[in-house]
């Protein structure tokens, strides 16, 4: 994972020349169309789709999935579409009594059936909870998604599909997952409503 001079000032032309050209790497349009079919025959199937990140992951896994609960543009019926992230009672007492490391794959093996999705969101694609979490959605016959970055990881490597984001510190890494995860969005709420008339 590259690292940064923390130490040093960094002024806002350098800031803003780090993320320059960050989206236009050509691989990420075939894997979003990939994430946005796989969603999408999910949710034709009435199947869930679940999130979970840690950190600034976690608070986008939540912001993704509501914009697929709630709406994203256009108006339509909700989707079945949860983070793992948002209930603290569950998080707490997994961890104190498994460790860290499975509070996402207890939930999984707990919620997710045949045909659901579970998305894993981690910049380095090496957060264990993350790795164990999609190992588990696979065990349960779920389809699994990884969001990385830092070229994908154990989390990358585990997954049926992936959104392989940029080398660097996590800040950027995030910046990219939640402009393609919005464009997955968008995708999926105009197939189902374009196309199956779910509006």
């Amino acid at each position: 994972m590259t690292t940064v001079d923390v130490k040093g000032r960094r002024g806002f032309e350098v800031l803003i020349a780090e993320r320059r050209g960050v989206l236009d790497a050509p691989h990420y349009r075939g894997e979003v169309e990939q994430i946005a079919a796989a969603l999408v025959a999910a949710l034709r199937a009435g199947k869930k789709v679940l999130w979970c990140g840690n950190g600034g992951s976690a608070a986008e896994a939540q912001h993704m999935a509501a914009e697929l609960s709630g709406r994203f543009l256009r108006e339509r019926p909700g989707l079945y579409s949860e983070a793992l992230s948002v209930n603290s009672s569950t998080l707490t007492c997994i961890g104190n009594d498994y460790g860290y490391d499975y509070i996402f794959s207890r939930q999984v093996e707990a919620f997710a059936q045949p045909g659901d999705v579970v998305i894993g969101m981690t910049t380095s694609g090496t957060s264990r909870n993350i790795v164990l979490a999609l190992e588990a959605a696979k065990k349960q016959g779920a389809v699994t998604i990884a969001f990385t970055g830092n070229g994908g990881g154990a989390a990358g490597a585990v997954a049926d599909f992936s959104l392989n984001g940029p080398d660097g510190y996590a800040a950027i890494v995030q910046e990219v997952h939640q402009v393609m995860a919005h464009i997955v969005c968008d995708l999926v709420e105009q197939t189902l409503i374009f196309e199956d008339g779910i509006a």
